[in-house]
């Protein structure tokens, strides 16, 4: 009897603690944390976040551990941190490794997030997680995890799905099979950019439907949020360089549906909570990252450099950053000259 594999997965909030869970069964796993305390608690209780953990998930302090173990490497970490989490694995993998990342959201370069009011920001100051990787280590075979993965959902053995985007088929098949069970489907793709920027991009629009769900706006304001949502993340994501079709999949429609209309989204539920009158620094103190906020100031700041037009993205930076009143604002959209229904095709 072969084996089994040990895969690797770094960061230990609600997703990265999923993924370390959809891959125990077909191997075990070994997860990271800088916390020795968080640690010890996994290795004794086998329970985190209030959920029961198989016992061949094993917690580590040690980065070259995972590195000398596992060929393939999942980092789930929060999108400011990214950078410094690769630059401290850097010394320990190489081109023999795979990393398939699963988190959504840009990193910053030059700037902090707090200059971004001071600044003029462009494309070369803003990347994707996968360029990250390439910029901070010699891994080559890279991929990423976007999709409508809601964490509690899956956790509690619900049947979800993912796509697992590379421009490698090998990456691909290794991560079907790494993570698909009978409750989890994997589906590929080789559009990683645009799964990558769907994946960021779906948490702005998310937090602008939990306004509209924090005021009983009712379904019919918040398809139409969502639909015309979409036709913004497609602009978006083709001054990036991706496609309108990396967008009509599971990584994007199907995406951006669920984290725009549950409340175990925590971009979704910001939104309500802000709309029902709650501080945003209160909000963000009670709560894991919300990549909603930080994006939405990037993809804000781009947006007023090249000149694009994203209405409903610059409307929510307006209530969330500027003040602006939320029945001015939907006034404002409702009544917003949209010449097409459609218009990315």
């Amino acid at each position: 009897m072969p084996e089994k594999e040990t895969f690797g997965v770094i960061g230990l909030g609600s997703f990265g603690t999923t993924v370390s869970k959809l891959l125990s069964n077909n191997g075990d796993v070994l997860v990271y944390t800088r916390r020795e305390q968080l640690a010890r608690e996994i290795n004794e209780t086998h329970r985190h976040l209030g959920v029961d953990l198989p016992t061949n998930i094993i917690a580590t302090q040690d980065l070259g551990r995972i590195a000398d173990s596992c060929e393939l490497i999942f980092p789930v970490v929060p999108s400011s941190s990214f950078r410094e989490m690769i630059c401290a694995l850097n010394p320990y993998v190489s081109p023999a490794h795979i990393l398939i990342h699963g988190t959504k959201g840009f990193d910053l370069v030059a700037y902090t997030e707090d200059q971004l009011d001071q600044v003029e920001l462009t494309r070369k100051h803003v990347y994707t997680m996968s360029e990250v990787i390439q910029q901070e280590s010699n891994v080559v075979r890279i991929g990423c995890m976007s999709g409508p993965n809601l964490a509690r959902e899956i956790l509690s053995g619900q049947p979800a799905a993912t796509v697992l985007a590379s421009e490698f088929d090998e990456v691909i098949i290794k991560g079907r099979r790494a993570l698909s069970s009978n409750q989890f489907s994997v589906f590929g793709s080789h559009d990683l950019k645009g799964a990558e920027l769907a994946g960021a991009y779906k948490n702005i629009l998310a937090l602008a439907s939990g306004i509209l769900g924090g005021l009983n706006l009712g379904k019919n304001i918040q398809s139409l949020l969502i639909t015309k949502g979409l036709s913004e993340m497609i602009h978006f994501g083709m001054q990036f360089g991706a496609t309108s079709k990396a967008f009509l999949g599971i990584a994007g429609i199907g995406d951006l549906v669920a984290t725009a209309t549950s409340e175990k989204s925590r971009n979704y539920k910001c939104g309500m909570r802000l709309a029902q009158g709650e501080n945003l620094e209160t909000i963000k103190g009670s709560s894991e990252v919300i990549e909603g906020v930080r994006t939405l100031k990037i993809v804000y700041k781009i947006s007023q450099n090249i000149g694009l037009h994203l209405p409903i993205t610059q409307t929510i930076h307006k209530i969330v950053f500027e003040n602006l009143a939320i029945p001015d604002a939907i006034t404002f959209l409702m009544r917003y000259p949209y010449a097409k229904d459609v218009d990315f095709i």
